[in-house]
């Protein structure tokens, strides 16, 4: 099984505790907080803190859920070697990683509904980066 990083604020605590559940057959968590939705976060601090280990391996990847997904993602593309797409449909998941080579998925979880959220899941680690002219493009990122 493939281990995955994830970690939410508060907005995102109750969705980032249902992929758990719905993907522990298929991945091993490392579930780097928040631990409630109860008490208000600073979502930079968890996206940090997943980019630092995203970052270790080429292979690593990880999932952020906040609010919007929005925050997640700006705070995470400020890290060297992360690469982390907002994804709210299964065609612009499958693009994050076929053409920009995501390794981190954010979504928003007031704004992403809990199935289509599964679903790109899904397709995001299902997708393999296409390379060729793309692969000249990410470098420049």
């Amino acid at each position: 099984m493939k281990k995955v990083f994830i970690s939410s604020d508060h907005a995102g605590y109750r969705l980032k505790e249902q992929i758990k559940k719905k993907f522990s057959k298929k991945f091993i968590f490392e579930d780097l907080g928040t631990y409630d939705s109860k008490n208000s976060v600073n979502y930079p601090d968890y996206a940090h803190s997943l980019c630092k280990k995203v970052s270790k391996k080429n292979q690593n990847m990880g999932i952020l859920v906040c609010g919007s997904g929005m925050g997640m993602s700006m705070a995470a593309n400020k890290h060297k070697k992360i690469r982390a797409a907002v994804c709210y449909s299964v065609k612009n998941t499958k693009l994050s990683r076929l053409h920009n080579n995501a390794n981190i998925i954010t979504l928003g979880s007031r704004l992403t509904k809990k199935d289509t959220a599964f679903k790109c899941i899904s397709v995001f680690f299902a997708t393999n980066f296409e390379g060729g002219r793309h692969k000249k493009r990410v470098r420049k990122i």
